[in-house]
């Protein structure tokens, strides 16, 4: 009888056969010499920056003025400085207006000039100023025709003051004796 008789007439002897062979095969190619190269990037990691507003006046008022008398003036000068790590666009609005007296407005007659001192901080050097409100007085700011000029982008860690100059109408009528008015200034930074 031939081997192929053989393992015709004993199919398990047959199969038994061919998974030895499989193994034997199996075995000799998983014993071969590979090359093998990883590579790896761990540590990946990701922070969000911040957007924080110092403000040198937090808190507390710019500048203020008590007995003013038509044509008197006050003045005051606030440094707002970005202590995030982000650059971003800085805002400054008008907040809460409080008048003690809802027919004479102290608020409608006082000039507002507000300016940006320059890159030099200098308020009284006026080459590097501009003019980031002028030509209104407190009621109007934000108003149409009124509105504030950007202040730009600060910096991570660059700050700039700001000088706030308020003048009593000097028209004013006896009728704004003893009226005094309240404001608030908020300062935004987006990024």
């Amino acid at each position: 009888m031939s081997r192929f008789k053989v393992l015709r007439a004993n199919p398990r002897r047959t199969l038994a056969a061919l998974a030895t062979l499989l193994i034997a095969v199996g075995v000799t190619a998983a014993s071969g010499a590979n090359f093998n190269a990883t590579s790896a990037n761990p540590s990946n990691t990701f922070s969000a920056g911040t957007m924080r507003i110092l403000n040198d006046k937090e808190g507390a008022a710019i500048f203020g003025a008590t007995n003013m008398k038509p044509g008197d003036t006050a003045s005051g000068v606030v440094n707002i400085k970005n202590n995030g790590t982000l650059a971003g666009p800085f805002t400054l609005t008008k907040g809460t207006v409080t008048d003690n007296d809802a027919t004479y407005k102290m608020s409608s007659v006082l000039d507002l000039a507000i300016v940006d001192c320059g890159p030099d901080k200098d308020c009284l050097t006026t080459g590097d100023n501009v003019n980031v409100y002028t030509g209104g007085t407190l009621a109007q700011m934000g108003t149409v025709g009124h509105t504030v000029a950007p202040l730009g982008t600060f910096a991570a860690g660059s700050d700039r003051n700001y000088k706030f100059t308020a003048t009593l109408q000097s028209g004013v009528s006896d009728n704004f004796q003893g009226k005094s008015t309240t404001a608030q200034f908020d300062w935004s930074a987006t990024s």
